[in-house]
C-alpha cells in the first residue's frame, strides 16, 4: 500500500524529511478501507513520518484537527470525518507509534514531545483558524498547541480528558503506577495489555466494540516494538507533571475560547469531576453529557456525534 507522502492537500512539497516520508514502509493490508475510506497521506517531519488524513474542503480557510489518545488513532474521529468533511475540512493525524505512523528508534513517546510534532505538523502545512477536536491525551496535546499559537485556534471540541496535574489524585496515580510501571511495561510491549485489555473495560456498553473494530486497534501494534508508546502514556500521567502544570498555569489565554463539552459519563478514568474542571474553564460552553457512554466517545456515539458537533460549528458562523 502506497500513501502520498511529504505533501498537503494543494500539492505543496511540505517538510524536511519529505525523502524519509516517502521511502517509509507502512504495511497497512489489514485496513478495514469500507470502514475507513479516506486516502493516506504521510509528511516527513523532523522526528518522524506522521501518516495523516486530509479530507473536504481546502478554501474556506478553517481546518478541524483531530487529535486521539491511547492506544487509538485517526481511524477513531472516522465517524466524525466522514460526517463533517462534506462543510469542513477535516485533518486527523496518527502520533508517531500509533497507527500508521512511523515508530521511530529514540524517540520519547512523551505527550509534551508528541505535541511538538503536532506544532510541527501544523506548521508545515500551514493549517489555519484551527478547530481542536481532543480526546484521551489529544486534551493536553491540543491545549499545548493552543497556548503556543492562540491566534490560529478558533474554537476546541473536547471529549474525556484532562490537561491539569493530577498526581495528587489517588484515582490517576493508582492507574499510573499499574500501567506505567515496571509490570505494565512488561503487559504492554509483550502482550499489547493496552489494547488488548485496557481499552475494552473502558467502553460502557462493550458491544460498541465488536471484534472487527477492535482488530482496527489492535492490527498497528503487531510489531512489539511499537508497543512503547501505549506504555510511556500511563506513565506519564505522573511523570509529565512539570509539564501538564504548566500548561494549567497559562490556561488563562484560551478561557474566552467557544468550547464544546462531549462527555461519557460512566468513563472509568474521566469522571465528572474532570467535566467540571473543564466547565470552570470554559464557563461559556456548549456541554453535553451522555449516559451510558465511557470513555472513547466517539466510538460508542459513532456518527450520534456529528449533529451536536455541526450545530457547535455552525454557531460559530
Amino acid at each position: 500500500m502506497s500513501f502520498s507522502a511529504g505533501g498537503d492537500a494543494g500539492g505543496r512539497t511540505a517538510g524536511r524529511r519529505s525523502d524519509q516520508a516517502s521511502a517509509h514502509p507502512i504495511d497497512a493490508s489489514w485496513l478495514d478501507r469500507s470502514a475507513y475510506p479516506f486516502a493516506s497521506k504521510c509528511l516527513g517531519l523532523d522526528a518522524g513520518a506522521v501518516h495523516y488524513v486530509d479530507e473536504g474542503p481546502t478554501d474556506e480557510g478553517e481546518t478541524l484537527l483531530m487529535l486521539h489518545g491511547n492506544p487509538t488513532w485517526s481511524f477513531l474521529y472516522r465517524h466524525l470525518v466522514g460526517g463533517l468533511s462534506d462543510e469542513h475540512r477535516c485533518v486527523a493525524l496518527d502520533y508517531l507509534g500509533f497507527g500508521l505512523s512511523e515508530a521511530p528508534a529514540g524517540f520519547s513517546y512523551r505527550p509534551e514531545d508528541h505535541a511538538a510534532v503536532v506544532r510541527e505538523f501544523v506548521e508545515t502545512l500551514a493549517l489555519a483558524d484551527v478547530t481542536l477536536v481532543v480526546q484521551d491525551w489529544g486534551g493536553p496535546i491540543g491545549l499545548s498547541y493552543a497556548l503556543d499559537r492562540p491566534e490560529n485556534v478558533r474554537a476546541l471540541v473536547a471529549m474525556n480528558s484532562f490537561a491539569w496535574p493530577v498526581r495528587d489524585d489517588r484515582h490517576f496515580r493508582a492507574f499510573s503506577w499499574a500501567a506505567g510501571g515496571p509490570v505494565g511495561r512488561v503487559l504492554c510491549e509483550r502482550y499489547d495489555f493496552f489494547t488488548r485489555v485496557v481499552m475494552p473495560l473502558a467502553f460502557a456498553d462493550r458491544s460498541k466494540l465488536p471484534r472487527a473494530v477492535h482488530e482496527q486497534y489492535r492490527r498497528p501494534f503487531d510489531d512489539p516494538d511499537r508497543r512503547i508508546g501505549t506504555w510511556v502514556f500511563p506513565r506519564c500521567i505522573v511523570d509529565s507533571t512539570p509539564w501538564l502544570a504548566a500548561l494549567w498555569e497559562g490556561r488563562g489565554a484560551i478561557a474566552d475560547l467557544p468550547a464544546l463539552l462531549a462527555w461519557g459519563m460512566e468513563d472509568p478514568a474521566f469522571r465528572p469531576r474532570e467535566l467540571r474542571t473543564f466547565e470552570g474553564l470554559f464557563p461559556d460552553a456548549d456541554v453535553r453529557r451522555y449516559d451510558g457512554v465511557g470513555h472513547y466517545v466517539q466510538e460508542e456515539l459513532g456518527p450520534d456525534l456529528v449533529p451536536p458537533i455541526r450545530s457547535f460549528l455552525d454557531g460559530l458562523d
